[in-house]
């Protein structure tokens, strides 16, 4: 199993991960995790842990997991968005079919107010897109 173990662990947290070098080379054969920085993915920060300096093999490691876990934070992102899209559909088609009139009016205010600000956010994000692509007259 030793030999199957990566030489760094990204322990995810909130904004970045805790990171971790992982030794198996030692007398007792055990798997032993020094944790040697602490990664902000939103600023893109990287603190070494203690007095200790990182070296150039653990920069390139923990940019490269930064790198990655930007892209995954990033198909998450969009990801939740079409799944929003399709529990508005199903939303939708419960007011329709199934909602009793009791469950209605415990979420309808709820869900027109929400409706309605990301409507207005859309529009104007939209308006702002067409405005950057339309000639200029002059």
């Amino acid at each position: 199993m030793a030999g199957d173990l990566p030489e760094y662990y990204f322990r995810i947290r909130e904004n970045g991960a805790a990171v971790f070098r992982v030794d198996t080379e030692n007398r007792q054969r055990r798997i032993e995790m020094d944790q040697i920085a602490v990664v902000n993915i939103k600023n893109g920060e990287i603190k070494a842990q203690g007095e200790r300096k990182l070296t150039e093999a653990d920069l390139a490691e923990i940019n490269g997991w930064m790198a990655r876990r930007q892209e995954v934070l990033a198909r998450r992102d969009i990801d939740d968005i079409h799944r929003a899209v399709d529990y508005l559909n199903l939303t939708t088609q419960w007011v329709q079919a199934k909602a009793s009139d009791a469950q209605l009016d415990e979420v309808t205010d709820a869900l027109l107010l929400a409706m309605h600000d990301l409507r207005s956010v859309l529009v104007r994000k939209k308006a702002e897109r067409l405005m950057k692509g339309a000639p200029e007259e002059g």
